[in-house]
């Protein structure tokens, strides 16, 4: 059964890469995370990963004339395209492109007011994709420098802990702003160990953490085909994880159990 962006206000609704080389895009992600890709009827120009024959993520590409690097960009459904526009204008935010109409529905994308870029989308949502299930996305973590401003700003703008039926709660613990979506948790904000200096791998962005069996041959598989690391390996009591970034220098997160 198909869900409308109306039903799931603010919740992770999907995950699209822009890049500019998407043979090369398809090459890399094919044999470092296991997906193969599969043309839609939005032209040439946009493809969907799947893995396991379910939808797992958006690759779209990059033109000439658009000046911005290869991003991983999570997008949250809307009841109202052009309300959300506004709301993130009237909060000090950008909106970059859009709202465009965009197959059944509309999609844009826009800056937090810290800079950090995310999409929105009104319309069906896709089908058989939730974030932590099956092969969609592990969770989205967004790292920037106030987590509490963050989360005001989002749940302001994407109707977050708003009691509507279908929509995300919001909880403050152990220094990170946790978003659930039913019993599931989707999203995390996390603050302050941020930089002001303009290196693109220290300003506030979202990350996409994907789930892997094995994290090392992921990251063998990615700098054999001009990946690289780009944070150490981290550990917690349940998993292991790090960041990665592909040939264009988009940056994605693996994530394994604890052994």
């Amino acid at each position: 059964m198909s869900t409308s962006s109306h039903e799931i206000p603010g919740v992770p609704c999907w995950v699209s890469l822009l890049a500019r080389d998407l043979e090369s895009a398809q090459r890399f992600y094919s044999a470092v995370l296991g997906w193969d890709f599969r043309p839609t009827h939005l032209g040439k120009g946009v493809l969907v990963a799947f893995k396991g024959g379910a939808p797992v993520a958006g690759l779209g590409a990059l033109t000439a004339a658009v000046r911005m690097p290869a991003v991983w960009t999570p997008y949250f459904a809307v009841e109202d395209a052009d309300a959300t526009s506004a709301r993130i204008r009237e909060r000090g935010a950008t909106m970059a492109v859009g709202p465009l109409a965009f197959g059944s529905g509309r999609a844009a994308l826009a800056a937090d007011p810290a800079g950090a870029v995310f999409g929105f989308w009104h319309g069906e949502a896709v089908p058989d994709w939730s974030m932590g299930r099956g092969n969609a996305p592990a969770w989205l973590e967004l790292r920037t420098r106030d987590a509490f401003a963050a989360a005001i700003f989002y749940g302001e703008v994407l109707d977050w802990d708003s009691e509507r039926p279908g929509s995300c709660t919001v909880s403050y613990e152990h220094d990170h702003v946790v978003l659930r979506h039913g019993h599931g948790t989707v999203a995390r904000i996390s603050g302050g160990a941020l930089e002001a200096a303009p290196d693109p791998e220290v300003r506030p962005r979202w990350h996409v953490h994907f789930h892997v069996p094995d994290l090392e041959g992921t990251v063998e598989a990615a700098t054999g085909l001009g990946g690289r690391a780009a944070s150490p390996v981290h550990t917690s009591t349940t998993s292991r994880w790090i960041v990665l970034a592909d040939p264009e220098g988009a940056l994605f997160t693996v994530v394994t159990p604890q052994q």
